[in-house]
């Protein structure tokens, strides 16, 4: 758990290097009493990426500083789909999609905050109140109060007319006040009083600060932190595969582990500070020991460690780190396909009949040979009496060896192995 309290959060984020703007310096002042804050996400997908992290770990960290936090999933917004940030409209997602969606969405977010004691998040779905409005009940009542000069000026809009050859569609020029007319209606509803976002989301904030304004004569206030990016500016949470995901089913524990230790030095402590709830001396001490021996990876190693234990739980951990230990020469035992998939994913394969393994077995020599490890029987002869042949990571000398179904590694998956790095797998069909 964190160290923050109420007078103290901006304080701690912005060591964290999460603050990138406040609409009014004296939010600290009104932070020092706990409040209501709040932060959204678009259902365009049935889980959560990457992405996600820092808003989720930021409206973590104002609970724990004994804030209130809100999770509003956007049912009506993700019909319309932000332009923040996006070059070309979104394909409009089908209200039974959608739905699936939000429900995928809430499940995972139990991992972040807590639904229960006396500052227990909310979960709120924004379409379970803007279906209420009819199209000209909406433009009477909330677009009247939204001056179009003003919103051409918001950098999600003006960017996206400056960027982009196709322009900006009515319906998700419309975004701006599906999002301010959140936040009035939790203030109105809940007190919330604050609104969180990364800081593509300033426009959007900004617009509900001063429709609540023009409406209820209330002042609201609103935070935005960096969004997630590498040194170079590219964002985080894509990989040759496609995005990282928090579903173990999209990306799985040791795809996801491996990520993170894959950081670059000069990313990985950006990451600990946003990303983790490592105390200033830990992550202090990591980056210096980072400073004196960046080979032994252990900031890498603790970020991994951190973010996997919080998505996955302690299980989905160490299913990671016995997938990593198989990758660099653990035996391999009670493994499944899926996960021997997951861990060679890059590995050459081969495909042959079951049967070959049955009956008098699948001489070694043979299956080395098959699986591409060796040119030759002779060269797999040499590489058996050298020391330099494996099956399922376990050394193997015997020159006669022959290979049956009790030693697969999977369900129908053998993996072979030459000297200390070089893998071949094969798979064996009925």
């Amino acid at each position: 758990m964190g160290t923050a309290t109420p007078s103290n959060i901006i304080d701690e984020l912005q060591w964290r290097g999460l603050v990138h703007q406040m609409t009014d310096a004296q939010l600290a002042r009104h932070l020092a009493t706990p409040r209501t804050v709040y932060a959204g996400f678009d259902p365009t997908a049935d889980s959560l990426h990457v992405g996600s992290f820092i808003p989720l770990m930021t409206l973590r960290r104002f609970q724990q500083a004994g804030h209130r936090p809100i999770v509003l999933v956007g049912g009506a917004t993700g019909m319309i789909g932000d332009p923040s940030g996006k070059r070309e409209e979104r394909v409009l997602l089908s209200e039974e999609r959608l739905r699936h969606n939000v429900e995928g969405i809430a499940r995972q977010l139990r991992r972040f905050v807590d639904f229960d004691g006396p500052n227990g998040a909310l979960l709120v779905n924004n379409y379970d109140w803007m279906n209420r409005f009819t199209f000209l009940e909406f433009l009477r009542d909330v677009g009247k109060h939204f001056p179009v000069n003003v919103m051409l000026a918001k950098d999600s809009v003006r960017t996206r007319l400056e960027q982009s050859d196709s322009g900006l569609s009515y319906t998700e020029f419309s975004y701006m006040l599906l999002q301010a007319y959140d936040f009035v209606h939790l203030h109105r509803e809940f007190d919330c009083t604050v609104q969180l976002g990364g800081s593509d989301q300033w426009g959007n904030i900004t617009a509900g600060i001063d429709l609540a304004r023009r409406l209820d004569s209330v002042q609201l206030y609103g935070i935005t932190g960096p969004l997630l990016t590498r040194s170079d500016g590219a964002k985080m949470g894509k990989t040759e595969r496609g995005a990282i995901w928090l579903d173990p089913a999209k990306t799985s524990p040791y795809a996801f582990y491996q990520y993170w230790i894959n950081v670059a030095d000069d990313d990985v402590g950006r990451c600990l500070r946003y990303l983790t709830e490592l105390d200033h001396d830990t992550i202090t001490s990591l980056d210096a020991a980072r400073e004196a021996a960046p080979h032994e990876r252990q900031s890498q190693r603790r970020l991994a460690e951190e973010l996997t234990r919080m998505v996955h739980g302690p299980e989905g951990l160490e299913a990671a780190q016995r997938a990593t230990q198989i990758f660099f020469g653990a035996e391999i035992d009670q493994a499944t396909d899926e996960e021997l998939q997951e861990i060679f994913a890059d590995v050459p394969s081969k495909e042959l009949p079951r049967g070959v393994l049955e009956a008098d077995g699948l001489p070694l020599i043979e299956a080395l040979v098959q699986a591409g490890l060796v040119k030759s029987k002779g060269e797999a002869r040499r590489t058996i009496e050298q020391g330099g042949a494996y099956v399922n990571n376990r050394r193997r000398t015997d020159l006669d060896a022959r290979l049956t179904p009790s030693d697969l590694a999977g369900e129908s998956t053998l993996v072979l192995r030459k000297g200390k790095k070089k893998y071949g797998l094969l798979r064996f069909s009925a």
